[in-house]
């Protein structure tokens, strides 16, 4: 019970100490409160605008034997969204130098082949792959030459007095079957748990290294060691204001982007209940990925004190916990790629499993078996990543660096 109140006491002690850091405060909620769901209705905002203006953009094609089709030629240079330029240069290297968008080859007797009724060989779109212009520019000209053979097929067919339905037996479509907010975790499934698993680190990085490498360089770490607080009881302290600040950062964050949406939704009018439903997501999942990850905040937690304790200044320590960081990220990136599931292996991987039961999880799918494993196997990798913090703390070569 005396460690139990030792504990109590050094934590109080840290969390005032820490709310009464303005740094620590920026940190922690200005920062995932304010400024993370600014920077993501900017990012989002800006998408749109750019997407809005490559859409309403004249895009220049180069048509390449035009003048055999002129026909073909006069319907192009008639269509919106493109403008048609004069057959001049290297149009391969004009597409790569961005200065035309597009270009599309018809082949010689086009129009002759196509009017007397025989094979016209093939046209070919010319682009420059990945570049979303150049996809706009393609995408008109493919809807073109679409509309353009179904013309000439309906037109041969009418001069044999026959019905298009020939072409067309049967219809064929697709239905889809899954409740919105299936569709939306299908969508978001990986994205979410890359989220909130870099919050967690993020919102304990600072506090773990003003905890520990921070007292060094302030002085107060032998002031501290003096106090007739065991050691146990001062690591234990410390790292629950490490493990609160960290869940509280990921809280206010995904709290102020879930608003930052639901104030999104409210300006667009009358599209807002079709974003709505595009965007609905279990309240369920949601709860259980962040009961997840609650033992993920305390491994990075524990880690991230571990690898300050460690640093002789503030600055040394944010070289130590860098590469903790991408040790974060590169799972759950992992998670979200096509291909990557669940299975006997992956299962005991450190952050990735937690990624992969919260995208199953984001779907509807909840195997308790499988989320009782990784529950436990990620709070045994905690637990070990604390015992390494609390006997780095028990050294004296280590607090005493020099």
């Amino acid at each position: 019970m005396k460690v139990l109140r030792q504990i109590r006491v050094v934590y109080l002690k840290e969390l005032v100490d820490i709310l009464r850091d303005r740094r620590a405060l920026i940190s922690m909620i200005a920062v995932p409160l304010v400024v993370i769901p600014l920077l993501m209705f900017a990012l989002g905002a800006l998408s749109f605008f750019v997407m809005e203006q490559a859409r309403q953009e004249q895009h220049r094609v180069m048509v390449l034997g035009g003048e055999h089709s002129p026909g073909v030629l006069t319907k192009l240079e008639s269509l919106d969204g493109i403008v048609v330029v004069p057959e001049e240069g290297d149009h391969v290297d004009r597409i790569l130098r961005r200065d035309i968008r597009a270009a599309v080859r018809i082949p010689e007797g086009f129009e002759t082949a196509v009017d007397d009724e025989r094979p016209a060989g093939e046209v070919t779109i010319l682009t420059f792959e990945g570049d979303v212009k150049s996809n706009l520019a393609a995408g008109v000209l493919r809807s073109f030459f679409r509309d353009f053979r179904d013309g000439v097929v309906e037109r041969r067919l009418a001069a044999r007095d026959l019905s298009p339905d020939l072409l067309e037996p049967f219809a064929v479509d697709t239905s889809n079957v899954a409740p919105p907010e299936k569709v939306t975790g299908s969508t978001l499934g990986g994205v979410i748990p890359y989220i909130v698993i870099l919050l967690c680190v993020t919102g304990a990085m600072y506090p773990a290294m003003d905890l520990t490498a921070g007292e060094k360089e302030r002085g107060t770490m032998e002031t501290i060691l003096s106090s007739p607080v065991s050691r146990l009881a001062l690591v234990l302290g410390k790292y629950l204001v490490v493990v609160t600040a960290s869940i509280a950062t990921t809280v206010l964050a995904i709290g102020s982007l879930g608003a930052m949406l639901v104030f999104g939704f409210s300006l667009l009018g009358d599209a807002a209940d079709t974003g709505e439903a595009l965007l609905a997501l279990d309240p369920l999942a949601l709860v259980a990925v962040f009961f997840l990850l609650l033992p993920v905040a305390c491994l990075f937690s524990a880690a991230l004190l571990a690898l300050s304790v460690f640093a002789r200044s503030f600055k040394e320590a944010q070289t130590y916990v860098s590469p903790l960081l991408l040790a974060a990220i590169l799972p759950a990136i992992a998670a979200t790629l096509p291909g990557i599931e669940r299975n006997a292996t992956l299962i005991w991987a450190p952050v990735l499993n937690i990624a992969l039961v919260s995208k199953e999880m984001m779907i509807g799918t909840y195997d308790w078996s499988a989320i009782g494993l990784v529950f436990a196997t990620t709070s045994v990798y905690a637990m070990l990543a604390l015992v390494i913090a609390v006997r780095l703390f028990y050294r004296e070569s280590v607090l005493f660096r020099s």
